[in-house]
């Protein structure tokens, strides 16, 4: 009677037929290829986020004074709101409206 390690290989041939399989890593007898040494020194890798990080933060900080200015115009708005003396321009609200409705249609 065949031991486990046969069944194993018959297996593996009627699988791939009578082809030399290699051996799996981490089975038993099976051996670690070693590193080799390179002959030059390696590179290593850099990467350079500067330009990238001084956009992003003047970004912000242009963002931060526009959020700053529009929320103080809304403000300023919602107190004109309460206290009735809010008046829009009449004309810039009908455009707005007649463009609405024309894109819409």
């Amino acid at each position: 009677m065949p031991n486990r390690e046969q069944v194993r290989i018959m297996t593996i041939k009627k699988i791939f037929g009578n082809q030399g399989v290699a051996p799996v890593a981490g089975a038993k007898g099976a051996q670690k290829a070693t590193p080799q040494k390179a002959s030059a020194p390696q590179k290593k890798d850099q990467v350079n986020f500067s330009s990238i990080l001084q956009e992003v933060s003047r970004t912000k900080s242009t963002s931060s004074v526009a959020d700053v200015q529009r929320a103080e115009k809304l403000a300023s708005l919602k107190e004109q709101i309460a206290s009735g003396a809010y008046q829009p321009d009449l004309h810039k609200v009908a455009a707005s409206l007649l463009k609405f409705i024309a894109e819409e249609g």
